[in-house]
């Protein structure tokens, strides 16, 4: 490994066809990893690798690869003080389907590119991206490409992710022409043009005088770049005041490191992948911006028994630490889990602890991936992120560690899924190849969860989206060679509670010989809101207020145990419950009948007979709906969202179209993209994702309870 000074590890985050895929295909060429540039649309590009990719022209799961660029170079040629930085590049999906794929992948990264397209700007799925990288701290370089596009607008853009995303962006560059007359960029930070060769793919530049009618505009902007960055060397700032022409490349470089890994700016550029312009300047800032995995703060985790806090620094001396955040089951080599190593060094053949699990698993061998290609490697040490296989078993989010040094590593958030579909095998044959394939599948995905319908006894797969659940369905055929019948698309509603209720249960049981006995007295309704905000990814609140030994503590757990194992049946369609409270404050028990089943069986009878009372109603998912469509079919557009219960948040426009912003129920809208179609001759474009759950309208409610009761019926 070479000194970790000079690793990044970032990846490429972005909305829907922003250029994400088309950009990673230029870094591979130009870092001469490929050595003809594979296009999107023809289902060539080196991180579409599998086939749904390659006919859709979508990226559907997150493609690490590595290579190597050279920097700092004069005019793109080495110099001898050019470094080799070593990189390791995920490309991300957009679509919000696949959401679980970024967000694993912002889990170990150090940094980001965030892409913009410099027409449409900033987009529904650019706000949760940067979500994201705001949930795991992750510093972040802005690309706005697409700069040779009709209504390219370089300084829109900035604007807007300083408007809607609340950031600081601050221009490091100036575009020279735009749309079709868009040539090079001005460098604010050296004063200089840059023109790109087209004949050497872009390779290669001249570096101009900044053109005479943009010099003032480039003035201003470079003294707001030193403001923005000043506060991290007062130097900087004392120099800016005596004489602004005085900071060196240097210092400006130094400063604008310091504020983009401290989260306090994003430095902003442009350029247009497809066209072989400013990626190249893209990669330079990431070696000059983004940190190493030295520069981040020391990993953090726990002791997984005794809950005490330890640290891992990205050191290969310390005690090996590494998070798993992706499993991919490969044909020729089986299950792959990709991993991020935070600390330590490990050699293919060694042993690893699983602290989930508690088991040690040998690692047979390690890999570096190149797409969906493997290259085996001897070891692999901190700060690198790699594959390997041997595993007999693993999931997403396991921490893998030196086991005479456990430590549990923050896991990742994983999205709740808000649609599902039932699928059944098509013959006899198809029904054990089914439950492994499903098997694999969930593996690999932890947003898709499966069970059985207990009255129709189908198999219920649930996910993010139709998009998502369609693909899995299409991969079932295509790789596990399962032939499937699947109904209608159903929405994953829930219950909830609306009031606070007191119940006594009482289970009694004698059967001669020894009996069962546990008597509960508990409070159960919707949890408290300050609880609410502090946990927002939980749903289960219990509160245990029993004094003067009521109820041993040992039957505690059991009590807790039945009530949420309960949650998972409402009372009023069988819905799972959200967000419910419950307050177990007395109680009784035998000396000889009490243990800990009888608890349990007493939550759960407990449970049906309280949730009754606590005026349960029907949760449906809310959908955040973005609608792009030129002004002549705006009634139309807004007319149909209001028939599918739209509420109108606001409207804004873009480059020329109309953009509504609408909350909308999941029920509402299936097959709505072919709607608007029909309705725009196919101009308006829309996005969709999940925003939140409320309670559904009275009828809407009695309609799903009628469905559920009818089919138990039937």
């Amino acid at each position: 490994m070479a000194d970790l000074k000079f690793q990044r590890n970032f990846g490429i985050a972005a909305h829907i066809d922003a250029g994400k895929t088309t950009t990673t295909e230029r870094i591979l060429r130009y870092t001469g990893m490929i050595h003809r540039i594979g296009e999107v649309h023809d289902g060539a590009a080196t991180t579409d690798w599998m086939e749904q990719e390659k006919e859709r022209g979508i990226t559907i799961t997150s493609a690490a690869v590595s290579c190597k660029w050279n920097f700092p170079t004069v005019l793109g040629k080495p110099t001898p003080e050019t470094k080799q930085y070593y990189f390791n590049i995920i490309d991300t999906p957009g679509h919000v389907d696949f959401t679980v794929e970024v967000e694993r992948s912002m889990r170990v990264l150090d940094g980001l590119i965030a892409l913009f397209s410099a027409v449409d700007g900033v987009e529904p799925q650019s706000e949760t991206v940067w979500r994201q990288a705001n949930r795991y701290g992750v510093p972040r370089i802005g690309f706005v490409n697409k700069m040779d596009r009709a209504g390219a607008d370089f300084l829109n853009v900035v604007k807007q992710v300083k408007e809607m995303l609340g950031s600081k962006a601050v221009p490091l560059q100036l575009p020279i022409g735009a749309e079709d007359d868009f040539k090079g960029v001005v460098d604010l930070i050296k004063m200089k043009g840059i023109i790109w060769h087209m004949e050497t793919e872009g390779m290669t530049f001249d570096e101009i005088e900044v053109p005479a009618d943009m010099l003032e505009e480039a003035k201003e902007w470079r003294a707001s770049l030193v403001e923005a960055v000043a506060e991290y060397d007062d130097k900087l700032m004392e120099k800016f005041f005596d004489d602004p022409n005085s900071i060196s490349e240097d210092e400006m470089h130094e400063a604008i490191r310091k504020a983009t890994i401290d989260l306090s700016i994003v430095p902003m550029m442009c350029g247009s992948s497809f066209k072989n312009k400013g990626v190249q300047t893209a990669l330079d800032a990431v070696c000059r911006y983004l940190p190493s995995p030295v520069d981040i703060p020391d990993t953090i985790g726990t002791h997984p028994d005794t809950g005490e806090e330890l640290k891992r620094k990205a050191d290969p001396k310390e005690s090996f630490a590494a998070l798993a955040f992706k499993i991919m089951t490969d044909p020729f080599v089986g299950r792959l889990a990709f991993f991020r190593c935070y600390s330590g060094h490990l050699d293919a053949g060694s042993y690893v602890l699983n602290v989930r699990s508690g088991k040690k698993e040998r690692i047979s061998r390690i890999m570096k991936m190149f797409a969906n290609k493997q290259n085996p490697i001897d070891f692999i040490e901190a700060g690198d992120i790699g594959a390997a296989v041997g595993f007999k078993e693993i999931k997403t989010g396991d921490t893998l560690c030196d086991e005479n040094h456990p430590i549990t590593l923050e896991n990742m958030f994983i999205p709740e899924p808000v649609i599902s579909v039932a699928v059944e095998p098509k013959t006899q044959a198809d029904v054990d190849k089914m439950g492994m394939a499903i098997a694999k599948l969930i593996e690999e995905d932890p947003t898709l969860r499966v069970k059985t319908d207990e009255e129709t006894g189908q198999t219920i797969l649930s996910g993010m989206g139709e998009l998502h659940l369609e693909i899995i369905v299409d991969r079932m055929k295509r790789e596990f060679k399962v032939e499937v019948n699947q109904g209608a698309p159903q929405v994953a509603y829930k219950e909830a509670f609306t009031t606070t209720i007191e119940h006594r249960e009482t289970l009694k049981k004698q059967t001669g010989g020894r009996g069962k006995f546990a008597d509960i007295i508990f409070e159960l309704g919707p949890v408290d809101k300050e609880w609410q905000q502090e946990n927002p990814d939980k749903h289960y609140q219990f509160v245990n207020d029993i004094f003067g030994g009521a109820i041993p503590r040992e039957f505690v757990p059991a009590i807790q145990k039945g009530f949420e194992q309960a949650m998972s049946n409402g009372v009023l369609a069988s819905y799972p419950v959200a967000n419910m409270k419950l307050r177990v404050f007395d109680g009784s028990f035998h000396a000889v009948d009490s243990d800990s089943m009888s608890f349990e069986l007493c939550a759960k009878q407990g449970f049906r007979e309280a949730a009754r009372k606590a005026k349960p109603v029907i949760l449906e998912p809310i959908m955040k709906v973005e609608v792009v469509t030129p002004d002549q079919y705006m009634g139309d557009v807004t007319g149909d969202l209001n028939r599918r219960r739209g509420m109108m948040e606001g409207m804004d426009s873009r480059a020329g179209a109309q953009v509504i912003k609408v909350k909308v129920p999941l029920s509402e809208m299936f097959g709505y993209v072919t709607q608007l179609r029909s309705l725009s001759s196919g101009r308006a474009s829309s996005t969709m994702e999940f925003s939140h759950y409320a309670p559904a309208p009275n009828n809407i409610a009695e309609e799903v309870i009628a469905k559920v009761k009818g089919k138990v019926s039937a």
